[in-house]
């Protein structure tokens, strides 16, 4: 059984090196892109983003663009984390809304993926964001911490928390995502 670790910074240092190893094995895989329909085909939404994470299949080219990366999935869930960067502030010096809410949305969304069957897909229809305290360039790592309440045949509902190392609550969010079926690949 791991280890928890007790105080943030060797929190902070168990996140480095998790991240450290999923970054390993994105960086060897195929890299940023949209996986072919022939690589998803036959997949459940949790197969994929265990592929993903492996780094078996491309992961979306947001995360490179806003420097953060998906560090765990499993049933109902999916973790994110992120380093805020200089490139990411708004004009008062803190942390832009949209990178939260881009960072939040990720994890909701994932979180839904996993729970897709093979040849159903989501969409977010509704996503709503509570920032309650302002990342400042000194928080190193933030996660988004993503798990679905409820997942059904048209609809899924998911919430989020964004956390630093310390545990400081910087952001909250839910989304309700629509449920479909995948247009038959051709």
């Amino acid at each position: 059984m791991p280890v928890t670790p007790t105080n943030s910074e060797d929190v902070l240092k168990t996140w480095l090196a998790e991240e450290a190893e999923v970054m390993a094995r994105l960086d060897a895989g195929p890299g940023p892109g949209l996986a072919r329909p022939d690589q998803i085909a036959g997949k459940t939404g949790l197969q994929v983003m265990e592929g993903m994470l492996r780094g078996e299949l491309p992961y979306a080219e947001i995360a490179k663009t806003l420097d953060f990366t998906i560090v765990e999935v499993g049933p109902g869930k999916a973790v994110f984390q992120g380093t805020p960067l200089q490139r990411h502030l708004n004009p008062l010096g803190t942390v832009h809304g949209g990178w939260f809410a881009t960072l939040l949305d990720s994890a909701l969304g994932c979180a839904v993926h996993t729970m897709m069957p093979p040849g159903r897909g989501y969409t977010t229809a509704e996503l709503g964001v509570n920032l309650v305290k302002a990342i400042t360039p000194r928080v190193p790592r933030v996660r988004a911490q993503g798990h679905v309440i409820h997942c059904g045949r048209q609809l899924a509902t998911a919430e989020a928390r964004l956390v630093g190392p310390d545990g400081t609550l910087y952001a909250h969010a839910t989304t309700t995502c629509l449920v479909f079926e995948l247009p038959a690949a051709r």
